[in-house]
């Protein structure tokens, strides 16, 4: 094996899959078997492979300028482009926007920035940082402590209390309700909760609260109706900004241009990765309001610099690589297409899957959706140590469909955005093919429960 320490790997089972190349929604491994990419890459593909626009665009910057920093007073055109473009974009006021190279370093400069801002501002003791159980944000060590998921946390001693971070329920009506509990009675409950936590820790010590307005790695949640609603308004009460991490939702995912867009959430602060460039460069943005950052500028001033940036921050190849696939989003109205694909979508996976025994719940918005895996569809009862979905992750691979199995045993889908009606028929036909074959699997190792 090569002497290379994979990430979110057990070290025990590495290099099982060597892919070599892809085209469309399609990968295709070193025996040159053919897969069906159901998770586009890590959430991010949403152009698909091999798209030669995206690749152009890149190749031409790379003989134009093919490195630039933008430290110190430095900056090219395509930084300049990429962040009027967004800036145009996103609901947020008179934006400004730093570039990075990840969701987790765009994670870690708003908690940076949201630092700065507030010490700007003469209100230091604003700095508690709220998010959720089930929460994913990233693995470096802010963004990896704003993260909820036991895998993140597991031996890496994250400095919660250090970074003042503060964790309130999962918005997960299915595996979080109590009794007899409706959606509006949990909603309601978990609120609540929330408001006598801000008030135990004191509003003025408390200055955002982290949400993606669809999870991905922690399940792929969908609040249920009247979260969100309720969210906003009580930590406008309470002068707490909202942070929506968009790194998956973000350009078409949920059949809109924002996940914001889909669950009605008016944001403060913005998050993008991933579909940003469809993944085909790395680039990520951390997007802040105007009045936020007019309060910095006098600080930077005093200081000499914004003492923040990345080697790569800004980089001309990204950036042309971002440009381009916004371009083609807009040019090929692939968010339209996301919402009425997804529809579909969302329709087939409930009509094959709601009634089978080994689901509990399909869940999903646009073109991302997930499986709850269960083993005993009465109670809800789930699987120890993900077992369900590790097995039917095998099975979906052995079927041609690379899928992941998320927080346990949740099957997660999230294809390229370019993907057809067709191409998801092909998909549920593989991906029914593997449920069954998992039930009956773990039906004859004793595993369901009675």
């Amino acid at each position: 094996m090569a002497p290379v320490i994979y990430p979110t790997t057990n070290f025990t089972a590495t290099e099982q899959l060597c892919l070599e190349r892809g085209e469309g929604i399609y990968v295709f491994d070193s025996d040159g078997r053919k897969y069906i990419e159901g998770l586009a890459g890590l959430w991010c593909t949403s152009l698909g492979y091999s798209n030669t626009e995206v690749m152009d665009a890149i190749t031409e910057q790379l003989h134009k300028l093919p490195f630039s920093h933008t430290f110190g007073g430095k900056t090219h055109q395509p930084i300049q482009d990429l962040a009027d473009k967004l800036a145009a974009m996103v609901p947020v006021e008179d934006a400004y926007i730093f570039f990075g190279n990840s969701g987790s370093d765009a994670n870690d400069t708003h908690y940076k920035m949201l630092r700065y801002y507030f010490n700007a501002i003469g209100k230091s003791e604003k700095r508690k940082i709220i998010t959720r159980e089930r929460g994913y944000h990233g693995v470096t060590v802010a963004a990896g402590s704003l993260t909820s998921l036991p895998a993140n946390l597991a031996h890496f001693d994250a400095p919660l209390e250090a970074l003042s971070i503060l964790r309130a329920d999962s918005p997960h009506y299915y595996t979080a309700r109590q009794g007899n509990e409706t959606e509006a009675q949990f909603v309601e409950r978990i609120l609540q909760n929330l408001e006598d936590q801000i008030l135990a820790e004191d509003p003025d010590t408390i200055a955002a609260m982290i949400v993606e307005p669809i999870t991905g790695a922690s399940g792929v949640i969908v609040p249920p109706e009247g979260y969100y609603e309720g969210l906003q308004a009580l930590l406008r009460k309470y002068g707490i900004l909202i942070w929506a991490d968009e790194v998956i939702c973000g350009f078409g995912r949920t059949g809109a241009d924002f996940g914001c867009t889909t669950m009605g959430i008016t944001p403060d602060l913005m998050t993008f990765a991933k579909q940003l460039s469809s993944a085909y460069f790395p680039i990520s943005a951390s997007v802040i309001p105007g009045w936020m950052y007019e309060a910095m500028v006098v600080q930077t001033n005093e200081v000499g610099v914004f003492g923040h940036g990345y080697t790569y921050s800004g980089h001309p190849a990204a950036c042309a690589a971002a440009l381009k696939t916004l371009e083609i989003y807009e040019r090929d109205n692939l968010f339209a297409h996301a919402a009425e694909v997804g529809s579909y979508l969302q329709a087939q996976l409930r009509e094959i899957f709601t009634d089978h025994p080994l689901v509990g719940e399909v869940r999903g918005k646009g073109l991302i959706a997930a499986l709850e895996l269960v083993s005993n569809k009465t109670t809800g009862a789930s699987f120890e140590k993900g077992r369900a979905g590790a097995t039917a992750q095998r099975l979906c691979q052995d079927n041609g469909l690379i899928l992941r199995a998320v927080a346990g045993n949740a099957v997660a889908l999230c294809p390229p955005l370019i993907i057809t009606r067709e191409e998801v028929d092909e998909m549920l036909t593989r991906l029914k093919t593997a449920i069954d074959a998992s039930y009956a699997e773990l039906k004859a190792g004793g595993h369901l429960a009675h």
